[in-house]
């Protein structure tokens, strides 16, 4: 039974705002905590919102652990989504679907995905939905729960006054590039890490997020010329090399590099993509982790627009 202090947190829940990492395996771990914190077993309607390859895939993953996918980015599901065989009165049936309205989009009519998405939830199956703001008009209801991934993960249970899909696609769709520019910026600062300063694969090396950029951790003070590091990492985005994922491996190509990332498709095409990188120039100390912070950052200031995320109505007496 969930705690009497969670409900009413819930209850009065407008949005929270979580970073978005970058390798699958910490984003697995935000979102299990998200849906330890957020999901309520009668939570049938779950809209899911983002950009190809931002991660909405492996976000899914760690929402609901071992839920079959009827398709995803690196690889189409041939065989026809479950969701549109559901009959109720099959007891074997599942009790949880994904479709991805914009896949199905291309082979059946709206009107058919908002029946089949329907006749689910009103028979308290639950539905998890990839591009719910594709469907959210002609369903004519919001979800219980809403979440968008960009540069951050926005998690929201809606009321009547929103949020509405269509605002957080909006802040998703204005924030990814730099979740996508930061990646790629971390993943070349690792690799001349590696490469000329013998920061291995295996060296205490801890990862973390920042906005528009990324933090490096070490156990112990680098002995390496920050202004050194930045200008080799600009030597590469300067030669905008094209960055590829590697299908089916932990591993993208940068021009002939190879370089190892467990969010392979998290990224700009080409290094030149890349805006305004640069690097602090003093390593910081986390006084409670005792660890020296590599720190990055990528493009510039902007107002994402969280503050327009809700549409609030004038009601008059």
């Amino acid at each position: 039974m969930m705690d009497p202090k969670q409900l009413s947190r819930l209850d009065t829940l407008i949005y929270s705002v979580y970073y978005a990492p970058r390798g699958r395996y910490r984003l697995y771990l935000v979102a299990s905590e998200i849906a330890r914190r957020y999901l309520t077993p009668t939570d049938y309607l779950i809209g899911i919102i983002g950009d190809e390859g931002s991660g909405k895939s492996t976000l899914i993953r760690g929402l609901f652990p071992g839920l079959e996918l009827t398709n995803e980015d690196e690889g189409v599901n041939i065989r026809r989504a479950p969701i549109y065989s559901f009959s109720p009165d099959d007891y074997f049936s599942g009790h949880t679907f994904h479709i991805d309205v914009r896949h199905e989009l291309a082979f059946t009519q709206k009107y058919k995905i908002r029946e089949a998405i329907r006749r689910a939830v009103e028979h308290k199956r639950r539905v998890v939905v990839e591009h719910f703001d594709l469907i959210y008009e002609v369903l004519g209801y919001n979800a219980h729960v809403l979440i968008g991934i960009g540069e951050e993960i926005i998690v929201a249970r809606p009321t009547v006054f929103g949020p509405f899909p269509q605002n957080i696609k909006a802040i998703v769709d204005k924030t990814i590039r730099y979740r996508l520019m930061a990646h790629s910026a971390e993943d070349l600062t690792t690799y001349i890490l590696e490469r000329d300063y013998n920061y291995r694969p295996s060296s205490p090396l801890i990862h973390s997020d920042i906005r528009h950029g990324f933090v490096i951790n070490f156990n112990e003070r680098p002995k390496i010329g920050l202004d050194e590091l930045e200008g080799k990492v600009k030597e590469i985005i300067a030669a905008d090399l094209p960055i590829v994922s590697v299908p089916g491996e932990d591993m993208i190509m940068v021009g002939d590099i190879k370089i190892c990332c467990t969010g392979p498709r998290t990224h700009v095409d080409r290094t030149g993509q890349i805006e305004n990188f640069r690097l602090l120039k003093e390593f910081r100390l986390n006084p409670l982790t005792n660890n020296f912070m590599l720190i990055g950052m990528v493009g510039e200031k902007t107002i994402a627009g969280f503050e327009d995320i809700i549409e609030y109505m004038d009601i008059e007496d």
